[in-house]
């Protein structure tokens, strides 16, 4: 089985989409497929390409067996609607130019969505390689962008949700991150075979029981009596993390307390700003760390925090940190409703509930885990086991696997 995978988004870049293609990718390859990456140069989430390939138009090499093709992408710190359309199309172009000289057959080519129009490169990849078109979704894109605000144009909208419709009904297969992006696409194109194709954790690399003795704590001076809570990934518009910052304000007089944003995003400048104005010693930001450190870090946390905004358009929404957290066994504070709440707090007990964006909520969780340490064990213990039995990765590689085997045909 020959597969080609097309992203905008792979390491070395740090990210969800990042780690989850390629695990999942190592995985096929491990089962018996060849899996080549055709991708752009590293930029994600800086906005700049990595110095060992600046100045290039098309790089190939080696990941771990992978072959991994890249072409040129305009980037920008821009974070106007124009640029960031020029650094979608821009790959676009170049990963089509380029693709056509990739040689041989593949059986399926898939591409991941957002952005949406990388879709254009692989329905015409698709057809050139006389491989089966995958659409795999983990975002529901344009619906999103329009319910976040960040797209108004409605003109823009209705030719993308063309697009979005076109390359449903062109693709032979879609996969959907989620349950609720799976239910949406099927109820639209019922006749379509659509596939939750899960995100899940590596239990071998997110080791509880090896980093139970994590320095990362005594190493960044933090006190072993000091309850952390943690967020860390992108700092962007959907998660709406001032409301951290409100819950840390609340909670200014608990000195036991501290919580730290760790990442990067087009949010860190407005973060930055509200942290001064709202005078918070409690609240430390980390940059973006190496995926390899990660483990350390969570396992020096008390709880981590995950919260998105309150739009029904998040009520299908599985943020992948979930379950990273909760396989080195720290309890999580999910402010994410739907989906995410049904599973990994009601049926997995793998944490507390808080409202989206209401940050005395917040604040109430965050006090409830700090003064119980017997629950913050227990809420520990459920989340390993839940997402051990249903998210560990090799599981969903090889279920995948044997999917695509019955369609190769």
């Amino acid at each position: 089985m020959k597969i080609l995978l097309l992203t905008q988004y792979f390491p070395p870049e740090v990210g969800a989409p990042q780690n989850r293609l390629f695990e999942l990718a190592i995985r096929l390859q491990k089962k018996g497929a060849q899996v080549d990456i055709l991708t752009a140069m590293p930029n994600y989430p800086a906005m700049e390409i990595h110095p060992e390939f600046k100045g290039r138009i098309f790089s190939k090499e080696e990941m771990q067996g992978l072959k991994v093709f890249r072409s040129w992408i305009y980037v920008s710190k821009s974070k106007s609607i124009p640029i960031r359309l020029l650094n979608y199309f821009s790959f676009v172009f170049s990963s089509l130019f380029f693709g056509l000289f990739i040689k041989g057959k593949y059986d399926f080519l898939m591409v991941e969505s957002p952005p949406l129009f990388l879709g254009i490169t692989a329905r015409i990849l698709s057809i050139q390689k006389r491989a089966k078109l995958i659409f795999n979704v983990s975002d529901l894109w344009p619906e999103s962008a329009e319910k976040l605000g960040l797209v108004t144009n409605k003109r823009f909208l209705k030719w993308a949700t063309t697009l979005e419709e076109y390359l449903y009904r062109k693709s032979a297969l879609i996969t959907g991150q989620t349950q609720g992006i799976v239910k949406n696409i099927k109820t639209r194109f019922p006749q379509k075979e659509v596939y939750w194709l899960k995100n899940g954790v590596d239990m071998n690399f997110f080791d509880a029981e090896s980093l139970q003795n994590s320095n990362w704590r005594a190493e960044n001076g933090y006190d072993p009596n000091l309850q952390l809570f943690l967020y860390a990934g992108i700092l962007g518009h959907a998660q709406k993390l001032e409301t951290i910052l409100e819950a840390a304000s609340l909670l200014k007089d608990n000195t036991n307390i501290r919580f730290i944003m760790m990442g990067s995003g087009p949010e860190k400048d407005f973060l930055l700003d509200e942290k001064e104005r709202l005078q918070l010693n409690n609240v430390d930001f980390i940059g973006v760390q190496p995926k390899a450190k990660m483990p350390e870090i969570v396992a020096a946390v008390n709880a981590t925090v995950i919260p998105l905004r309150k739009l029904d358009l998040f009520l299908g929404a599985i943020p992948s940190k979930i379950f990273e957290n909760l396989s080195m066994k720290k309890p999580i504070l999910l402010g994410v409703d739907g989906e995410a709440r049904e599973l990994f707090i009601e049926e997995g007990k793998a944490g507390l509930f808080f409202e989206p964006e209401n940050a005395q909520a917040l604040a109430d969780a965050v006090l409830k885990i700090a003064s119980n340490d017997t629950l913050q064990k227990e809420l520990g213990e459920n989340g390993f086991r839940y997402v051990a039995e249903f998210f560990e990765r090799d599981k969903l590689a090889t279920d995948f696997y044997t999917f695509l085997d019955k369609n190769n045909s």
